[in-house]
């Protein structure tokens, strides 16, 4: 893993066209806001961190050495749809959800999935399709479909994310005791992915297995002119370069991704018990020792 870091160069390892887009993407947000009068320190904060994991899922050396091992290819996804999803959710001022839901020409296209049912059968069957040995080879090879099926999965993430994080409670559709069993039923949804991943005989993957695979698609991440046959002469082959033979590599990531995806969901059950307590409180009207007027 050192010699492809070492070789790589500063284009390939750190894509500086999605670092620049990202940068004028926080840049329009924090001139809105301003504009809008809706520049909060906290939604800030949340938005920008959204942002830096994006970057770290979609830009950082996690994506070019995402195609060496399958551990970090799953720690680049558990960035993207589990930490910068919910981030930039947050982080969106509740007037400009308002202004996107008055405007029926631009919400009339999710209407259809507006749903949490959908949401939860769209995002988890997604995730797991990808994850069907030849669907995963497919894509890989062909960087326009990876790409597509990429942004249709963080659409799908986004409209199951709303649901659980209700960032404009006005619109939620689920009361929060839902809210928590629908976290606890898009952890169980994701489990069998997960248990493929894990339990499996064998290495299923041809892009960590097969060095010609590999290295047509390792060929795509790297600036034009670095075809195939260099990257063999270079490199040799995906397990020449990973740390984890690839058995061990792919059980490690379906580990991984179940680890981290109990983790989030865990703090998001926490986030939905704190909203559903301060709203308790809100219509008992029951004084506490933090509601008395200090002298």
């Amino acid at each position: 893993m050192e010699t492809l870091l070492s070789d790589l160069g500063f284009r390939a390892l750190w894509t500086p066209e999605l670092l620049v887009m990202l940068l004028i993407v926080a840049l329009l947000y924090i001139v809105l806001s301003r504009e809008t009068n809706t520049n909060e320190l906290k939604k800030t904060t949340f938005f920008m961190l959204g942002v830096i994991a994006l970057y770290f899922g979609w830009g950082s050396p996690l994506y070019v050495t995402g195609h060496v091992m399958m551990t970090l290819h799953m720690l680049q996804m558990v960035f993207v749809y589990f930490i910068a999803v919910p981030l930039l959710l947050l982080g969106i001022p509740t007037k400009w959800y308002e202004a996107i839901i008055q405007s029926k020409l631009a919400f009339k296209p999710l209407r259809m999935i507006w749903n949490p049912i959908v949401a939860l059968l769209l995002f988890n069957g997604l995730f797991s399709f990808y994850h069907v040995p030849s669907m995963f080879d497919t894509l890989m090879l062909s960087p326009v479909l990876h790409s597509g099926y990429q942004w249709i999965l963080l659409i799908a993430a986004a409209l199951m994310w709303w649901f659980i994080i209700s960032p404009m409670p006005s619109s939620n559709k689920l009361p929060d005791l839902r809210r928590i069993f629908y976290i606890f039923a898009n952890g169980l949804l994701i489990t069998p992915a997960c248990a493929l991943i894990i339990f499996a005989p064998s290495a299923m993957y041809a892009v960590y297995t097969d060095p010609v695979i590999w290295a047509n698609v390792m060929a795509f991440c790297l600036p034009s002119g670095a075809g195939a046959d260099m990257i063999l002469s270079a490199f040799g082959s995906p397990q020449a370069l990973a740390i984890f033979d690839a058995r061990t590599d792919q059980q490690l990531a379906g580990v991984m991704m179940k680890v981290f995806q109990e983790i989030v969901y865990g703090i998001a059950i926490g986030y939905v018990f704190k909203q559903w307590l301060k709203k308790e409180k809100l219509q008992d009207g029951e004084l506490t020792i933090s509601d008395l007027p200090q002298s």
